[in-house]
């Protein structure tokens, strides 16, 4: 499944328009909705959150010191038997000993982090992320049909591979669904409209690299910017966008700055990040 946006030509599709769970391109949309609020001067990227000892940027960017709930086998088995998700201090308690290993400031992946960020917005807000994100992202780009999981049901009509029944709510920093063609034009029209300026769009995109990607993945410089991977691809294409995985799917969203400004989304159940990586870079030559 794929869909491609390549200025100028016609797009390419193959069933764009089913929805699928967009996993972690998900902290794409919610670092582009905490940056419309730091260009309204309502949040600031280098200040420390209340009570923390960490800043906005250091969390979009995985470098606040904070472990992640990928590591704790009881969460994976409890996804894997269809349990309900954990309540939130339940879920930051099975990881609260694991930070002490990680330095502040180093880059280490962290969906905990990302869970920290949407707390702050729906705080800062008063509105749940669906809301804020809705409001602050998905209208003005003009693409309305994504939304947030919020429960099981709203997975109904969602590709999910071979899984039977998910809890969304077990992706603690929200989970977006929608189709390929939107989650491709999202990222087209955050990269190339003005919803952001192009200061803090630059920010977005600024990857601090973050070492070996892992076996299989097609990169040749990986970077981790607010929210965004980017670097080159083994093919040296710079991109920016994310990838994403959970149980039985996984998906990748990317734009090509330099390559006639093109975007592809890809997503594919079973196989592996680095495979769906692969033929999204290619789409994007």
């Amino acid at each position: 499944m794929k869909h491609v946006i390549r200025p100028g030509s016609a797009d390419i599709s193959d069933n764009a328009d089913v929805v699928v769970p967009w996993w972690s391109f998900t902290k794409t949309l919610i670092a582009a909705t905490a940056l419309t609020m730091v260009r309204d001067g309502q949040l600031a990227l280098d200040d420390a959150l209340p009570g923390e000892s960490f800043t906005l940027r250091q969390l979009l960017q995985h470098r606040a010191g904070l472990a992640d709930y990928g590591s704790v086998t009881a969460y994976h088995a409890a996804v894997a038997a269809g349990e309900d998700a954990w309540p939130v201090d339940r879920l930051l308690q099975s990881v609260a000993a694991l930070h002490a290993g990680i330095e502040p400031g180093s880059f280490a992946y962290s969906n905990v982090g990302y869970l920290l960020v949407r707390q702050h917005l729906e705080q800062m807000s008063g509105l749940t992320l669906d809301v804020v994100m809705r409001r602050r992202l998905f209208e003005p780009l003009g693409v309305v049909g994504p939304c947030i999981a919020g429960q099981r049901s709203d997975l109904a009509d969602v590709r999910m591979g071979d899984v039977q029944s998910y809890d969304p709510r077990w992706v603690y920093h929200g989970l977006a669904v929608g189709t390929l063609r939107d989650a491709a034009m999202l990222l087209h029209r955050l990269m190339t409209t003005d919803l952001l300026p192009v200061g803090l769009r630059d920010e977005m995109c600024h990857g601090i690299a973050v070492g070996d990607p892992g076996t299989g993945r097609p990169w040749q410089h990986a970077a981790y910017g607010l929210g965004v991977m980017a670097g080159t691809t083994a093919s040296n294409l710079s991109v920016v966008g994310h990838t994403g995985g959970g149980p039985g799917s996984g998906i990748a969203v990317y734009h090509c700055p330099e390559h006639a400004q093109a975007t592809v989304a890809v997503f594919a159940t079973g196989g592996t990040a680095g495979n769906i990586e692969a033929d999204a870079f290619k789409l994007g030559l």
